[in-house]
């Protein structure tokens, strides 16, 4: 077994690696890969293809978008990943072309582009254009002959490389030994990157960069330029290093370690992972385990406040337990507009299950829109096809389910939907699609987020069974504070409905407490109006810094009288 190990140490390790990425991409961070998935739409399409190609590096994106539509299975997403990392570290291995005890350091490369995917906008297309380029690099080393030779191949190999990888043929070039032929490569590469962007509809920065390694246009992040650095070092240099002593090899491993931990410290940006997995789990609509996600950690930006109460809304708890956590006025109720595609897309899902459909359909165009890299996305074309089929508006909704129909995973979705086109009472009978035909108003208008009360307002008197909107029409001025008002809209559901959650309790008790009157019998429960009478005794003893005030963090109260 020893003896085993020691032949095979290399290869071990480089699937011990692998199996690290497998687990931290699968495990931990499974959200992440459907977050990549949903901000593009790979067709099985001439058209497609032919758009791809017609831009340097389109074949490494055609490949990487054909490889991210897997990440719709997190399993295999993960794997795709673990994959391609180890094929990078095991690149950077063969360009050092040393026997030597130097192994380690060709994990240095992969960490960092670990660390470097860090940023949710770093595309799989760089990774693609890094593995063809190494393996490129990597042929070019192998090859044995004249130097005229290499001078003619030279010539013919950095225009085809670079139109189907882009920016990242400058490796290639770079690695071009002898001398005499990597500078003129170089050189002559540069000059193809010039040219093309007098033809291109692109502006120079990002035909130097890359047109599709990084979904902000005209950015790029400097590791990603740190990796081609260091490779190009490893490659060079590696050979010329001395045998290394023992102590040597045990120090690289001690590197290699603590530079493993630097992706998953710094890399990878909790807070902006935690409103991703929100995302996530509202685009599956597994309410429960959003409020179990608050329940842990309490959310506080918009986003995840609005993404809790939707799920509190979804179970009929927001009444309940609104006030078990952190509320950021009504924007935790539905977010101000923002050109980025997660917080419309959320902003959209919660119109849209209220029931205002074409307010829904038009965040979805606007989310659609936000993608910096004007990729389409399946997940809005999903919700196209659901607010056209609701709206009866047939022939639209066929001209989407055409195009989910050339994808792989939404093309079963498609085929149901396309079963029900036309069909009313499939529609009707549909336990959401009918919901919501029965929830939406029939007229357009213009409305702005001062006005959500009386919108929700309005979907309340359209359809009294619509619960949501009742939730939400009350809610919406206890977190403006405004209780007078809410003393209207309360009498008003509650002449229509038996809803009575302990906020509407505890804020009734408080407004005719501020009118010096009695609650009505029956209309507030004996413990109510005895907490109430213990939170106004405290208050009125200390004040809002009061310390037995703080038993009362998750009531209407501490709310309007202590809450920021």
């Amino acid at each position: 077994m020893k003896k085993f190990l020691s032949k095979h140490a290399r290869l071990l390790s480089t699937l011990a690696f692998g199996l690290m990425v497998f687990l931290f991409w699968g495990v931990r961070y499974p959200f992440a890969l459907t977050y990549q998935e949903q901000l593009q739409m790979f067709l099985f399409d001439s058209d497609y293809f032919c758009a791809r190609m017609a831009e340097p590096g389109g074949f490494a994106r055609y490949i990487a978008e054909f490889l991210v539509q897997f990440y719709n299975g997190v399993v295999i997403g993960a794997l795709i990943l673990a994959l391609l990392y180890m094929l990078v570290q095991r690149l950077t291995w063969r360009l050092m072309k040393t026997e030597r005890g130097y192994y380690l350091l060709s994990f240095i490369p992969v960490i960092i582009l670990w660390y470097a995917m860090g940023d949710e906008n770093v595309m799989l297309t760089y990774v693609v254009a890094l593995v063809l380029a190494m393996a490129a690099a990597l042929g070019w080393r192998r090859l044995s002959c004249a130097l005229w030779m290499k001078w003619v191949l030279a010539l013919v190999l950095i225009p085809v490389l670079y139109w189907l990888l882009g920016p990242v043929v400058l490796l290639v070039a770079v690695l071009m030994w002898p001398l005499s032929v990597a500078i003129p490569a170089v050189v002559y590469a540069l000059a193809l990157m010039l040219l093309s962007a007098h033809y291109q509809p692109f502006p120079m920065s990002r035909i130097i960069l890359g047109i599709s390694y990084y979904r902000v246009p005209e950015v790029i992040p400097y590791s990603l330029m740190a990796i081609l650095l260091v490779i190009v070092l490893l490659s060079l240099f590696s050979r010329k290093l001395p045998q290394p002593k023992r102590w040597m090899v045990y120090a690289q491993a001690v590197v290699v370690a603590m530079l493993l931990l630097v992706p998953q410290k710094f890399g990878f940006d909790t807070r902006k992972y935690d409103l991703i997995e929100y995302d996530h789990l509202v685009r599956v609509n597994d309410w429960n385990s959003i409020i179990r996600k608050a329940e842990q950690q309490m959310p506080d930006l918009p986003m995840s406040v609005s993404a809790t109460n939707l799920a509190l809304g979804m179970t009929n708890q927001l009444g309940e337990r609104a006030f078990d956590f952190y509320q950021r006025g009504t924007q935790g109720l539905l977010p101000k507009f923002e050109r980025n595609f997660a917080t419309t897309q959320l902003t959209g899902e919660i119109y849209f299950h209220l029931g205002l459909v074409n307010t829904a359909q038009r965040l979805a165009f606007e989310a659609m829109e936000a993608i910096p890299n004007y990729n389409k996305s399946a997940r809005v074309l999903k919700r196209l096809v659901e607010t056209n089929m609701i709206n009866g508006q047939y022939k639209v909704a066929e001209k989407y389910i055409r195009m989910l129909e050339k994808t792989i995973f939404y093309r079963p979705w498609a085929g149901r939907m396309r079963a029900m086109l036309g069909d009313e009472k499939a529609i009707n009978a549909h336990p959401l699609y009918g919901t919501l035909r029965r929830y939406r108003l029939q007229e357009d208008f213009l409305f702005s987020d001062t006005e959500l009360d009386r919108i929700c307002g309005q979907l309340f008197m359209h359809d009294h069974q619509n619960q949501m909107a009742a939730q939400y029409l009350l809610m919406i001025p206890l977190l403006e504070k405004d209780v007078p008002r809410f003393m209207q809209y309360a009498q008003y559901v509650q002449s229509q409905t038996r809803y009575n959650p302990r906020s509407c309790q505890e804020a009734i008790a408080f407004g005719f407490m501020q009118q010096r009157q009695l609650s009505p019998q029956g209309l507030v429960s004996p413990l109510v109006l005895q907490q109430l009478n213990d939170f106004s005794r405290i208050y009125s003893a200390g004040g809002k810094d009061a310390p037995g005030l703080q038993q009362f963090r998750n009531t209407v109260w501490y709310y309007l009288m202590a809450g920021k």
